[in-house]
């Protein structure tokens, strides 16, 4: 079956939609969610779990872009974009929408996509893995995506955790991007995509019976507007439901079509809900049903700052046979819900990003190298309970862009988040640097290291020192005569980060304050942990631990 979930289908027949629009101001009053003014953009106090059977928006004040979800039995699971780094397009679980972990990601090595995406190459700052589907069916997950440089592609697993199959290519061409798949009733399925090159025209095909191709000769243009992506096909009481956004003036605005067969005839559009240059314009993500019947939308906030993309959770009202999205205003457009009640009771309260002790034998789903990494030059074997990083050179001298041992987190748009890394340097050989890094995916042609920072340790000729960095320059400071060093990135609301220094994991020293945190190539700021040396592949540094703090919320 193809709805929103296989086993669902809306409360509400259409026969009820001139009873529901009669009541509509009535019942607006009980709504339990509240869509009243709200601080500006990004100084929020309050996010996520409030931990009084309420939530509020955002529920991921960090960079999820790119969101979709779908809904099996009790849990949802979602799926967001990742652009250069590895491994890619992370996958989410949540049993209420709003308190979510990473379970795992779906693209184990990017080089399927592309050997642009390699440590020895790094060319694809802001391409990559962008937006794509995730849906269950026939016993298994299926997420399709796209690059905006190789075309579609797919992958499939028994379990969200995986292992996911290696990837296919649906259709390897330039200039597509936002795909989703569909089955229908009698299981045959459809692929929906954009082709952004040629005037955001949106194509829909019939796939082949093994779900990885596209039938030769069914491909039709079904939409075209300014800027027309984000695709969505659902079937909802013998309906089929197009969702897509489209830009209209300076804002992009959420947009559906209907019709009563997958070939059409499809009606006029309807506008979801208002345009939002406030709410920094949600747009991109799915609509799913609760077990309860309720129905919501799971999106991001899709014009970027330096936290990234952030994700909210608005209700979806049906009226006249339409999902409206947020609360419904006189016109029946909806608008911005800031507030609502949890979804589901009893839930554990989780962020999908956190620390790691590195006792596993695998890295902690949390983490994502920055491209492609060299899997030789990492270990979590080599000293169990510690990360080994072996050094090596860089692409572009320390240039932080250009080297293949990064491993990063996504920062997080909070009152007090702090990330602190405890490393351990009696392996670090002359002229090899190593520490925490914060920087953006976005280099340029005047200085394509802008918009880095560190703090760390370098070696030169047999003695250790502290050294920062800031935009590919570095300044070597005192000597370091210890064994370990604790480093710490803490930043607040306001965008900007201080790094910093302990020899105790106690006391901490600033070593660069107050860095402005930037966004870049569609990706908000990461954090994390680093080695190169510029002088050879020689050195290691072990990682203890990382702590990750996220500041106010779950």
């Amino acid at each position: 079956m193809s709805t929103i979930h296989q086993r669902t289908r809306p409360i509400l027949s259409r026969r009820y939609a001139a009873a529901l629009s009669a009541l509509l101001a009535v019942a607006a009053l009980a709504l339990p969610c509240r869509a009243g003014p709200d601080p500006a953009w990004g100084q929020w106090t309050q996010w996520g779990d409030l931990g009084n059977g309420r939530y509020r928006n955002p529920v991921l004040p960090a960079d999820y872009s790119d969101l979709d979800v779908t809904r099996v039995g009790d849990d949802y699971y979602a799926i967001s974009s990742t652009f250069q780094f590895s491994p890619g397009m992370a996958v989410l679980h949540s049993r209420d929408l709003v308190n979510w972990r990473t379970v795992g990601h779906a693209v184990s090595d990017l080089t399927a996509i592309s050997p642009e995406l390699n440590w020895d190459r790094m060319n694809r700052y802001g391409r990559g893995i962008w937006a794509g589907a995730i849906r269950h069916h026939a016993g298994r997950f299926w997420i399709y995506f796209g690059t905006p440089d190789e075309g579609y592609f797919v992958t499939s697993a028994a379990r969200p955790e995986g292992p996911w199959t290696p990837l296919h290519a649906v259709l390897r061409a330039p200039g597509w991007d936002d795909c989703a798949p569909f089955w229908d009733d009698d299981g045959k399925g459809y692929l929906i995509g954009t082709n952004f090159r040629d005037g955001y025209r949106i194509h829909l095909w019939e796939m082949s019976p093994d779900n990885l191709g596209l039938v030769p000769g069914t491909d039709r243009v079904i939409y075209q507007s300014k800027g027309s992506e984000a695709n969505k096909l659902y079937k909802f009481n013998g309906t089929y439901y197009h969702f897509f956004s489209e830009v209209q003036g300076d804002l992009r605005v959420m947009m559906m079509r209907r019709a009563p067969s997958i070939r059409g005839p499809w009606s006029g559009k309807r506008q979801l809900m208002r345009g939002d240059g406030a709410a920094m314009q949600p747009n991109q993500g799915g609509i799913v049903q609760g077990p309860d019947g309720n129905w919501y939308f799971f999106t991001h906030h899709g014009s970027g700052d330096w936290a990234g993309r952030a994700a909210s959770l608005l209700p979806v009202h049906w009226i006249d046979g339409w999902p409206v999205i947020g609360q419904p205003d006189r016109d029946g457009v909806g608008t911005m819900v800031w507030e609502g009640a949890m979804p589901a009771k009893g839930s554990h309260r989780q962020f999908p990003q956190g620390g790691d002790d590195f006792g596993a034998r695998t890295l902690a789903p949390v983490w994502e190298w920055n491209y492609q990494p060299r899997m030789d030059e990492w270990s979590l074997a080599a000293r169990p309970g510690y990360l080994r990083m072996h050094a090596f050179p860089g692409l572009d001298g320390g240039n932080l862009l250009k080297v293949g041992n990064v491993l990063t987190q996504r920062v997080v748009r909070a009152a007090r988040p702090s990330l602190v890394a405890r490393l351990e340097l009696a392996g670090m050989a002359d002229g090899q640097h190593a520490g925490l890094v914060q920087f953006t995916a976005q280099p340029r042609a005047a200085n394509p290291a802008e918009s880095t920072a560190s703090a760390g340790i370098v070696m030169v000729d047999g003695k250790r020192y502290l050294e920062v960095s800031r935009d590919g320059a570095y300044t070597r400071l005192r000597t370091w005569a210890h064994d370990a060093v604790w480093l710490r990135a803490a930043w607040g609301l306001d965008g900007k980060s201080t790094l910093a220094v302990s020899a105790d994991g106690k006391r901490f020293e600033p070593l660069l304050s107050d860095f402005p945190l930037t966004w870049g190539a569609y990706r908000g700021s990461r954090v994390g942990v680093f080695t190169f040396n510029p002088a050879g592949e020689r050195g290691y540094v072990d990682v203890d631990r990382v702590d990750y703090d996220v500041g106010n919320g779950p």
